[in-house]
């Protein structure tokens, strides 16, 4: 019988170095380097695909080979390199070994070794937003190196007050993780709150910011997002500033941020670059199209099935004329058009770009026209679906919009079952499931509910920035006070 593959130990099940290092000689990328100058030898082992060659061959090897080596200590004190560890800790050596260090033993069978950091870090350059792209304001966005963006961070908020605090969740992963907040301005039972969630997670893989958002959140089974993703780093610091706390996750470039309430997802952060009329005016309309996303088409289905009362006498004679060869009922047809929906978008995001934004759009003009001629959908609620599909997509935050997409099944089968009376049940039970929501323990509705007047002034409306002179009661951060209102009201201006 064949021997596909070797069992590996652990570190723990390990007696010493040179087991440990015999173990990690079964992987192809695993190197053992020997050599003796000056009388003296010493023994080089690394990973060559997690090891930087430049200074492993210009600082360390230069070193080593140029002068004798009586002692490791003499390796740390000469070599240019900071972060140098001298151990026989075990569980160390294969902790480092495995993110980029190189082990520098002087005899083949000591127990002790010298690791040398010399990780090569390879990380895509930071580009254009692709999610949160704004006409207005910073082009910059989060890459997946977490050195890069929490320096495109501290680059824009340049403050001692910007605490990091780093930890690693994964057992297989050991990712890197970073919650950051402004000390003397977020509330300390926000950051505690985080914190002790993390270390709470016990999973063997942390590959993504989005699977901290879900082991963490509040509740784990509702539809709703509780924590905002994103991808820019201005939010980012405009967030923090708030008093608020934000994740982020070492291979992600999406930083998450909390706590947060139902009306930050449907707030653009190009908001703030216009003027508040405009913003406010775009607000209002993202919130109507979330609500004709949601109700139009279950109320289509409603009023035919049950209401045609309700219908005008002119509207309704186009509504018959159109369902005339329709053999389906509302919501078989109802049905039908929002999975075709879901299916192109579902193909057009799966597919490489070129090719996903034609089979979106041609593969939308077929199936429609052809069903229609088909008699199988009738052209009015063509209409209709396509309008809420569109309407869905004005949220700003993408994973908002998927859980809009979701919603209006529901409405669909209740409009169905009792019209008018279902749509209105179901509202009630939606409406009862966000007041039960909450966002690291906060209100997940405020300033709605619980009504908070001052909040109200950044919500569903944008008011002027010179308005925005205190920072959010929700958050409850220990420094309420953003500026001083009356010196932005005074202008002055020279005149002659």
């Amino acid at each position: 019988m064949f021997r596909w593959f070797k069992k590996t130990q652990s570190p723990d099940k390990l007696k010493n170095l040179p087991e440990l290092i015999k173990n990690l000689k079964d992987s192809g990328d695993f190197l053992d380097f020997e050599s003796e100058q000056h009388g003296s030898s010493f023994f080089l082992y690394y990973f060559k695909t997690l090891v930087h060659e430049t200074p492993l061959n210009e600082h360390i090897l230069r070193y080593l080979s140029s002068e004798p080596i009586n002692s490791l200590y003499e390796v740390k004190d000469k070599i240019p390199i900071t972060g140098i560890i001298i151990t026989e800790d075990l569980k160390i050596i294969c902790e480092k070994v495995m993110t980029g260090y190189v082990i520098v033993r002087l005899n083949e069978n000591s127990l002790e070794c010298a690791l040398i950091p010399c990780q090569v870090k390879k990380a895509r350059p930071v580009s254009q937003p692709e999610v949160e792209f704004t006409v207005v304001g910073s082009k910059e966005a989060f890459v997946e190196s977490l050195d890069t963006n929490m320096h495109l961070v501290r680059k824009r908020l340049p403050v001692h007050e910007l605490k990091a605090f780093e930890l690693t969740l994964g057992k297989l992963t050991n990712t890197k993780v970073v919650v950051m907040y402004l000390e003397g301005i977020a509330n300390e039972e926000n950051v505690n709150t985080v914190k002790q969630r993390l270390k709470d997670i016990h999973v063997d893989q942390v590959v993504d910011s989005s699977v901290i958002m879900q082991l963490i959140s509040d509740n784990r089974n509702s539809p709703f997002p509780q924590l905002v993703d994103t991808e820019r780093p201005d939010r980012v610091v405009s967030v923090l500033c708030e008093g608020k706390v934000v994740i982020l996750s070492d291979g992600s470039p999406q930083a998450l941020i909390g706590p947060t309430t139902l009306v930050e997802f449907f707030s653009a952060f190009e908001d703030y670059f216009v003027n508040w009329i405009v913003a406010s005016t775009s607000r209002l309309i993202r919130l109507f199209a979330v609500l004709f996303s949601i109700l139009v088409t279950p109320i289509y289905v409603a009023t035919l099935t049950y209401h045609y009362e309700l219908i005008p006498s002119d509207l309704l004679s186009t509504l018959v004329s159109s369902r005339q060869r329709i053999p389906l009922p509302p919501i078989l047809e109802a049905i039908f058009l929002e999975l075709s929906i879901e299916l192109l978008r579902e193909a057009g995001a799966r597919l490489p770009t070129k090719v996903g934004q034609t089979i979106g759009i041609v593969g939308g003009i077929v199936i429609g026209t052809a069903s229609v001629e088909a008699g199988l959908t009738s052209n009015v609620l063509l209409i209709i679906v396509a309008l809420s599909a569109l309407a869905s997509f004005t949220t700003p935050v993408y994973r908002m919009s998927n859980t809009i997409r979701l919603t209006r099944f529901p409405f669909l089968i209740f409009a169905h079952l009792w019209g008018l009376l279902g749509i209105t049940i179901c509202f009630s039970f939606l409406i009862v499931h966000l007041l039960k929501l909450k966002s690291l323990g906060r209100p997940f509705l405020e300033p709605i509910y619980p009504l908070r007047v001052q909040d109200l002034k950044d919500a569903i409306i944008r008011l002027p920035l010179s308005f925005q002179s205190t920072r959010p009661i929700q958050l409850q951060t220990e420094d309420t006070r953003r500026f001083n209102r009356r010196s932005q009201k005074e202008k002055n201006d020279f005149h002659e």
